[in-house]
């Protein structure tokens, strides 16, 4: 194991501070200080100042994060089941046991069913490109099946690169310097706290209005100038009808788009029927409501979008990031400091994963699985496997699908298969680990190097092992390695190297520093001049313009899906300019409610959902039930409903709530499964039929009956 590092000097008390970067599925990547007690634990965990995005502000649960990492119910040892799946008999066994039936597992069901039978299953349990990345480098010397990540970014990536050919943006830290700040389909008080230090920043020294737009009255919305509350699946309306007021009383920027977007003569032709008469009838929200958005931000130049992932998470949700990103160039925005949209930076850190994903030698014809129809896969639907054999071992690290993949009847059914193996290297024991045939007790992220990348700002960051882990935990890593070598592929290029090593493989070869000057220089900032930023050198099209009419079935995204498999969904049906394009699950007669299964402020996925004080701020899984529709089903407070639709049903508390809108239920946080009063989580409801064009689940897009229940 690595030496751990803490790297500053100790104080009177005998504290020493390390610094180090929160590795959750969160696109802050906050860097940290840390407190390093003379006993080799942690102890209080903050923002760090000296961070220029992060600015000292972190969200409470990572600021606890002792709490999790000293947890009783921490996984300290390999288990193997003994009883039967699910029955949570289990006996404690050795590393190499553990890592030895795990190869002979793979070994035959690669024998009876071919190298595709195997499916490593990871995501972003950890933000780390080493301990998350790695098992792709040996998934691609094994030739085992592929992972196509799709459960969270397709929707937003997409939609926002077709617009502009390229996923990046205005610097973040330009909130401060904006006069009016769009939060767009995000809950930042509860999911990105980063965000509202900058757009609170621009409030108090600028005047700035804040507006946000979203399903409910969020946390968020508390701290909204002006709330825009609109109907789930409506936020392409919305955008359409405030560029018809743009183009009807002067405030687009006709030179600019002439210079930089590819038909504007088109889209004004277009949106001349999108008026906020008939964005109203869509979205819910009133005529006047259209126009005092739209008049604000005609009239700001510099307005800042800050677009989120949820409101992609519909089965349009695609085509409502791109028309939400197009007011801001009908309007100009990109021309001004403070001004533009902004959602991922991605494109711009340059890391070298070559080596660390193992590329050279991956096989274009082994298949890819998509992550969020992982219930269609194990239950052996012919289109989920791509025509081919069943997938009958499984390797997980870093996710827990028991709980938060959609179709969770079917995931069930999948992993209690008898032909089905699966190990799981975990923290605690999930829902996933509880029906598991082999766990593995994993390293948290002080305990382990690893190297981030913040989509949501604009750094690169070095994460060094701080502490010591408990000796018999292991980091995901060693677990590739050491699979690699009982499985006769460790002498591929990549294996047998450390993440310092990795890490610096990484880095140097684009001109960044490497480790050793990491650990001095904390992070690297990323973050290109302003008219690089601001595409005021042009789009990332070959032409430099701005997309209005994007090619859906064949234009660019971050992830896309290969050629083997093509557009997915009801791409045919997406609209040549953006347009409101009603492919979600409408609520009807028989199921008059929309379900949106939105994040806790407590929880991030599921991860938190152990710890007792995120537990205890959170209270049960409830669901919110605007009063009007609560008196119209005869409900209390606390009451017991059930709620269901062609997936599946679940009884849950009703939260009466004036934050919810008629007609909208909300139900906030991943619970462990065990924590509902059936035994089943919210994902029972939630769909996993792809998003078009490029796949992704629409978890908040679902249509759902409700009735009273017994307790």
């Amino acid at each position: 194991m690595n030496l751990a590092t803490p790297i500053s000097l100790k104080n009177a008390s005998g504290v020493t501070t390390g610094h180090t970067v929160c590795p959750h599925d969160c696109p802050s990547a906050c860097a940290l200080d840390v407190d390093l007690t003379a006993d080799g634990k942690i102890g209080r965990v903050r923002g760090a100042n000296a961070n220029t995005y992060t600015a000292g502000v972190i969200c409470a649960k990572v600021a606890r994060y002792a709490e999790r990492l000293y947890h009783p119910e921490r996984l300290l040892t390999p288990k193997r089941r003994i009883g039967a799946k699910g029955e949570g008999a289990w006996q404690e066994i050795s590393w190499d046991a553990a890592l030895d039936e795990i190869a002979n597992a793979f070994v035959k069901a690669e024998a009876a069913h071919g190298a595709e039978a195997i499916w490593p299953y990871f995501y972003a349990g950890t933000m780390g490109q080493v301990q998350r990345d790695s098992v792709e480098r040996l998934r691609h010397a094994k030739r085992y099946s592929g992972f196509f990540g799709s459960i969270c970014t397709n929707m937003a990536w997409t939609g926002y690169v077709l617009g502009t050919g390229a996923l990046r943006g205005p610097d973040p830290r330009e909130m401060a310097k904006s006069d009016c700040v769009v939060i767009w389909g995000t809950n930042p008080v509860a999911t990105q706290v980063n965000v509202m230090t900058h757009a609170v920043k621009a409030r108090k020294e600028r005047g700035a209005k804040i507006v946000v737009v979203d399903i409910y009255d969020s946390p968020t919305m508390k701290q909204a100038d002006i709330k825009v509350i609109l109907k789930p699946g409506t936020d392409a309306a919305l955008a359409c009808a405030i560029m018809h007021v743009a183009f009807r009383d002067g405030y687009a920027d006709r030179a600019y788009m002439a210079k930089f977007a590819d038909d504007p003569a088109g889209l004004e032709a277009h949106l001349k029927t999108k008026t906020p008469e008939w964005a109203s009838a869509i979205t819910g929200l009133s005529v006047e409501e259209i126009e005092t958005l739209a008049r604000l931000v005609g009239t700001t130049k510099k307005t800042f979008f800050r677009l989120g992932y949820g409101f992609t998470r519909q089965r349009n949700g695609t085509v409502a990031m791109h028309a939400a990103l197009s007011i801001a160039t009908v309007l100009g925005s990109w021309q001004y400091e403070g001004g533009g949209a902004f959602h991922n930076n991605g494109e711009l850190f340059r890391l070298d994963k070559r080596e660390l994903m193992g590329t050279a030698y991956m096989d274009p014809d082994v298949r890819m699985l998509d992550q969020s129809q992982i219930g269609r896969v194990l239950t052996g639907d012919p289109v989920a496997l791509r025509q081919r054999g069943p997938v009958t071992a499984l390797l997980i690290q870093n996710t827990n699908p028991m709980n938060i993949a959609p179709e969770q009847r079917l995931v069930r059914k999948g992993f209690l298969r008898d032909d089905l193996f699966v190990a799981v290297h975990e923290h605690f024991m999930t829902d996933t680990a509880k029906i598991a045939d082999i766990v593995l007790p994993a390293t948290m992220f002080v305990e382990h190097d690893d190297l981030y990348r913040a989509g949501g700002q604009n750094h690169i960051l070095l994460g060094p092992k701080l502490v010591e882990p408990p000796d018999t935990v292991r980091t995901n890593l060693f677990v590739v390695e050491e699979l690699a070598k009982r499985l006769g592929v460790d002498h591929y290029p990549g294996f047998g190297l450390s993440e310092r090593e990795h890490i610096d493989r990484m880095l140097l070869p684009n001109g960044y520093p490497g480790y050793e000057q990491l650990l001095v220089d904390k992070w690297i900032d990323c973050q290109p001049g302003f008219e690089d930023s601001h595409y005021l050198n042009g789009f990332g099209y070959p032409d430099g313009k701005f997309r209005f009419r994007p090619d859906w079935a064949n234009g660019p995204s971050p992830n896309k899906t290969p050629a083997s498999i093509g557009p997915l969904g009801p791409h045919a049906e997406l609209p040549t300019f953006p347009d409101q394009v009603d492919v979600i699950e409408v609520a009807d007669a028989d199921h008059p409610f929309r379900l949106a299964t939105s994040p806790a402020r407590n929880f991030l996925n599921s991860t938190f959902a152990e710890t007792k004080t995120s537990r205890e701020k959170e209270g049960r899984p409830e669901v919110m039930v605007h009063p009007d529709d609560a008196a119209a089903y005869g409900l209390e407070d606390g009451a017991v409903v059930q709620i269901g639709n062609r997936r599946g049903d679940l009884r849950i508390h009703v939260k009466i709530a004036a934050t919810a809108r008629r007609g909208v239920l909300i139900a906030e946080g991943l619970w462990p499964n065990g924590a509902h009063l059936d035994g089943e989580g919210i994902n029972v409801l939630t769909g996993a039929d792809p998003v078009a064009p490029y796949g992704g689940a629409a978890v908040h897009d679902n249509r759902v009956w409700m009735k009273k229940a017994e307790a």
